[in-house]
């Protein structure tokens, strides 16, 4: 029982001795810096089973806390919130409890009760860009709470490997490709995405002719002959034509091979993939078997629908007069099919822009009303754009951010200001092409993930490598300063023991705010895991660094002439550390021993 179960249940015990009163729950908050305390509870919403002024109601529960309670030390009320003081016993028991206990914060995952998480699910005619980075880093670093929180946990993708926007890269590679084939310089996936960018100047350049022989805007837009070419070899696709299938999966395998580079660069990683191939006529026996049941109905012309009105949305077509699915047909197909795939599967996650959020309240409704439990527990991680300074970008017209040219130019931002810095004496070329990197990766990850996912981002590079402020460099560099003082430490022949020594209390100040810091990751994983959001692990991580500096500002560690203090000291900078590199690897991002 944690200290916060123990005082809930004492102060119901009060309430219920001093005021013949049940109190249902209790609030609690932490105290504000300004107050004397170290967790508050709050008396306002007593009121409402308790008349009498709130001070005086906090003074009476706050004496009966400090007689009952062994680890309430002392307390002070503020207007109608009650401060109470812990023991310092009672925060070194706990420290101690935390050196015994490998992976703190993280709770064994379950064998069963499995969540999937869906992430990146690129299409096949473009390289990755900055909007699949934000993507990426939501949807893995999620599972990687979700597993710290004790979840078993599958991350997946469907990779959108068919449709008219494939199509129109393999036309222009026909048109324009002579033989063309990924090099060293030149990835699959660029390759592709080219001649993605190639078939649009084509495209708009025959809409200007017919434009300029007197066709209308719109009617050119539909009858330019080579968006009519890409529709053919579309239709030449779903029939099976060898040519076009044999070209359709040659230019695919220079994709993913592309994609498998991206991902490496970006150390994200995926258990099981599934095409849109494959899974783009999953849904349609669904269909029939909702129709015989009523939750889907038939129009006049043939077409399936779901009535959804009641519900506060619309009706929604799952299946077209000629007998062909729509998106959200195979979707909820494939959803049924991934549970048969991995029968554990309690729930999913979906990282999907929030330009998705219609989608997947149809979604999940539908598959509630089929009758799935599973769907009880689906969940879509929304999130808003990347923006940039120079604005919007557009994969057609070529102007996307690519991934890998990004995490190069957050290398070489990063390899600048190291530089100009002077952090690196000492190190060889090879050292130092590593740590500009992780410093590079670990800034653009924490910027993107310190920022709540439903919030859009504009962002800037140089901004997200600065060595000062809530940035990734910022923590990288606190991680690699403890772990100098650890090496120093060892040097000087200090032991670091699994046990604390009881003659160091008083606690300083400073000591006792860093292992309060240090208790609240337990909570901040689950919280995190909870409402999907890694910004409550970048955030409670730059929390904890700033209390470190401040501990490493105002108390001395190495130069403290108490042994024991000494000792003490230097086994808090550690757990420090071992917390910030734990908490850092849910997002993703990786911590120097120097820098």
């Amino acid at each position: 029982m944690n200290i916060q179960e123990v005082l809930s249940t004492k102060v119901k015990e009060a309430v219920t001795s001093i005021f013949s009163v049940s109190l249902p729950e209790v609030e609690f908050q932490p105290t504000r810096k300004d107050f004397e305390g170290d967790i508050t509870v709050v008396v306002f919403p007593m009121l409402r089973h308790i008349k009498g002024n709130p001070a005086v109601i906090g003074e009476q529960i706050g004496s009966y806390l400090k007689r009952e309670v062994a680890e309430v030390v002392d307390f002070n009320v503020v207007k109608g919130f009650l401060n109470v003081v812990l023991t310092d016993a009672f925060y070194l028991d706990f420290f101690e409890s935390t050196l015994a206990t490998s992976n703190f914060g993280y709770v064994v995952p379950s064998d069963t009760d499995a969540i999937m998480v869906e992430y990146s699910s690129p299409n096949t005619n473009k390289p990755l860009h900055l909007g699949h980075i934000r993507n990426n880093l939501l949807g893995y670093s999620v599972a990687e709470i979700l597993k710290a929180s004790g979840k078993k946990v599958y991350k997946t993708q469907i990779i959108n490997d068919r449709g008219i926007h494939i199509c129109k890269s393999m036309l222009a590679y026909v048109k324009e490709g002579k033989e063309e084939e990924p090099t060293d310089i030149l990835k699959g996936d660029k390759l592709v995405g080219n001649y993605y960018v190639a078939f649009d100047q084509m495209y708009k350049a025959e809409i200007a002719t017919l434009v300029a022989n007197g066709v209308d805007q719109k009617e050119a837009e539909k009858k330019a002959p080579i968006l009519l070419e890409a529709q053919e070899m579309l239709r030449k696709w779903e029939a099976g034509d060898e040519k076009v299938v044999a070209l359709w999966k040659k230019m695919n395998t220079w994709v993913y091979d592309g994609f498998d580079i991206t991902y490496k660069n970006l150390g994200v990683n995926f258990d099981k993939l599934y095409y849109e191939s494959n899974t783009y006529l999953l849904g349609k026996d669904v269909v029939a078997d909702g129709l015989k049941r009523g939750v889907f109905f038939e129009k006049e012309d043939g077409s399936v629908w779901i009535d959804l009105t009641e519900d506060g949305l619309d009706e929604k077509i799952v299946l077209r007069s000629d007998g062909t699915s729509v998106y959200m047909t195979q979707d909820f197909g494939t959803a049924i099919q991934r549970v048969k795939d991995y029968p554990d599967i309690s729930g999913m996650v979906y990282t999907v822009g929030n330009e998705q959020d219609y989608h997947f309240k149809v979604l999940f409704l539908i598959l509630k009303k089929l009758g799935f439990a599973w769907a009880e527990n689906l969940n879509h991680l929304s999130y808003g754009m990347v923006d940039l300074p120079s604005g919007k970008m557009k994969s057609r017209e070529g102007t996307v951010v690519d991934a890998d040219d990004l995490m190069m130019e957050m290398t070489a931002t990063a390899e600048k200001i190291s530089n100009e810095l002077g952090k690196l004496e000492g190190y060889s070329e090879e050292e130092k092409q590593d740590l500009y990197n992780m410093i590079g990766l670990g800034a653009l990850k924490y910027y993107i993930l310190k920022v709540d996912p439903k919030k859009r981002i504009l962002f800037n590079p140089e901004e997200s490598v600065d060595f000062q402020g809530n940035t990734g460099p910022f923590i990288q560099y606190t991680y690699a300063r403890i772990q100098s003082i650890l090496r120093k430490a060892a040097t000087t022949n200090v032991r670091i023991p699994k046990t604390v020594n009881d003659t160091i209390a008083p606690l300083h100040g400073k000591e006792k705010e860093l292992i309060k810091q240090i208790q609240l990751f337990p909570e901040t994983i689950q919280q995190a895991a909870t409402n999907h959001s890694p910004a409550l692990i970048a955030n409670y991580t730059y929390d904890l660094v700033k209390e470190f500096n401040s501990f490493y500002q105002n108390v001395s560690i190495l130069g403290e002439t108490n042994e024991e203090k000494k000792v003490f000291r230097v086994q808090l900078s550690k757990k420090v550390g071992e917390v910030i590199q734990s908490a850092l690897l849910l997002l993703g991002i990786h911590v120097p021993e120097r820098m």
